[in-house]
């Protein structure tokens, strides 16, 4: 049992929450899939037309499938926000994020486009992010037969997916590709180095604790390659220097109190203001990694609030 000073709400959930265990990736691939299909059941499209967009895949790697949102009766063309979902770079699918972007699309009026990109460790760095990027690219060449306007897209990523998105803001930025407008960078991945005060310290905490992150970024990296010297600012954005990150769209990340990638996050938005980029950054407190797979929490409704608050005003 968890020792440390969760929010009441969270705490009373915790033993209704899976397992994290991700030394066994079959394992835990099975258990979230299996985990989705029941969060699947309740979700209500009314309002929103869900469809398939395939984009040319990198060169030499399968298409890239996006699965599509759009609210009904709306005119366009819309804004787009590009979801990145999370999973730790080794886990998931578009259905994790299926939810809250049949939300997005219809409290927003916005079309949302989510990426299935490449898993590691089957396929590690840099398949997932030229996936995302390819997406991105194949929605500005059709913006005008898919009815979005590429001056106005917003990347959104959790997790594992925030850090893709914030590699892929300094891609495309790099590249001279779409033009991003803001990065939504929920409880973000950032940083191989695993030498935070929070990643040091939470070896036990619910969901995503240091072990998993180890795993995650072996798989991600290689064995053997995290923290050591040469990994790309795109693999880990948490390495980007000022002068890499000036120029950068402006931000938001949210952090949870008890979550290993607590100080990275925190690291990587205070880095960016000293690049002179415009952030906002929420610690919740007495949350932890995932702790808005309890809804019916108030510090899990706010930050739910909180993202349709800071997309409306970033669209």
């Amino acid at each position: 049992m968890t020792t440390y000073p969760l929010d009441p709400e969270l705490a009373a959930a915790l033993p209704m929450l899976p397992e994290a265990d991700c030394s066994d990736i079959e394992g835990a691939r099975a258990e979230a899939v299996a985990g989705i299909d029941a969060l699947l059941e309740g979700v209500d499209t009314t309002g929103v037309d869900v469809f398939e967009v395939v984009a040319p895949g990198p060169e030499g790697a399968p298409d890239v499938v996006l699965r599509g949102y759009r609210p009904q009766g709306v005119e366009g063309p819309l804004p787009v926000i590009y979801d990145i979902h999370g999973g730790g770079f080794i886990l998931g699918s578009v259905d994790f994020d299926h939810g809250t972007n049949t939300e997005f699309a219809r409290e927003l009026g916005a079309a949302v486009f989510s990426v299935e990109y490449r898993l590691a460790p089957e396929n590690p760095y840099p398949a997932g992010l030229e996936d995302a990027y390819a997406g991105l690219v194949h929605l500005t060449k059709n913006a005008a037969e898919l009815g979005i306007d590429p001056a106005r897209i917003v990347l959104y990523g959790i997790s594992a997916g925030g850090g893709i998105a914030a590699g892929l803001a300094l891609l495309a930025r790099d590249r001279g590709g779409p033009a991003i407008t803001f990065q939504y960078l929920g409880v973000p991945e950032l940083d191989d180095r695993l030498d935070t005060p929070s990643m040091r310290a939470f070896t036990d905490t619910p969901l995503w604790n240091r072990p998993n992150a180890v795993i995650s970024w072996d798989a991600y990296l290689g064995t053997g390659v995290p923290g050591s010297a040469g990994v790309p600012v795109y693999a880990a954005p948490a390495r980007a220097t000022a002068e890499q990150l000036a120029g950068l769209p402006p931000a938001y990340v949210s952090v949870m109190e008890f979550d290993p990638l607590r100080d990275e996050g925190i690291d990587y938005a205070r880095a960016l203001l000293a690049a002179g980029v415009s952030v906002e950054l929420h610690l919740f407190p007495g949350t932890f990694h995932g702790s808005a797979l309890v809804p019916h929490a108030e510090v899990s409704q706010r930050e739910a609030a909180e993202a349709v608050a800071v997309l409306r005003k970033a669209l």
